[in-house]
């Protein structure tokens, strides 16, 4: 069974049901010119909070490699995941600024007031990889299901081409399967991974 926490900021109660460890293996395959990219790998990911209005993620990845053979590292993110909101004068920055105002707590009826049309909240994923690539994803989380899309990518001078992905993310049997579409390496948008974990 999933334990939600019941400590966290209001604008957190949608995301909540991420919050934890979570560990398993996934698949790649995805072409490459005339190569085929394929393979299975290990993946863990953590969702966690320090009191602010967003959830610090992080992921590794790691090739997994026939038996005896070394494993290889894939991919090192961080990030922050955030129900999307104007800023006010009670938000602290941009950069070490201070806020202008004095903050109200923030209730139900606040978050309730972003929920849109579709039923889903909006959501905004910042996520920086260890490889030189800078990614904002926009989206929506709608209960038990997140799908959010690059609104943004930006790579370092001697990054590998990466123009656009998507990603899914859902609530099934307790576990957190994704899937991950990239268009990258000449390659247009695709399927490219995905993955089940389970909360450990």
């Amino acid at each position: 069974m999933l334990e939600l926490p019941t400590d966290l900021p209001a604008d957190l109660a949608p995301l909540s049901w991420l919050i934890g460890v979570w560990e398993g293996t996934g698949v790649i395959d995805y072409p490459v010119g005339d190569e085929r990219l394929q393979g299975e790998f290990t993946h863990r990911v953590s969702f966690s909070h320090d009191g602010g209005p967003f959830l610090n993620y992080s992921a590794t990845a790691t090739f997994t490699r026939d038996e005896g053979a070394t494993s290889s590292p894939l991919v090192a993110e961080t990030g922050f995941w955030r129900l999307s909101r104007p800023a006010t004068d009670a938000d602290a920055g941009p950069g070490l600024l201070p806020a202008l105002a004095e903050a109200a707590a923030r209730g139900v009826d606040d978050v309730e007031q972003l929920r849109a049309a579709s039923g889903g909240f909006p959501l905004e994923v910042s996520i920086a990889h260890a490889d030189g690539m800078l990614e904002l994803y926009l989206g929506e989380i709608n209960g038990p299901r997140i799908d959010i899309a690059t609104d943004a990518v930006v790579r370092a001078a001697g990054a590998k081409e990466y123009g656009s992905a998507t990603r899914m993310y859902g609530l099934v049997d307790n576990h957190l399967l994704w899937a991950w579409d990239i268009a990258a390496l000449g390659t247009p948008l695709r399927s490219h991974a995905s993955a089940r974990l389970a909360k450990i």
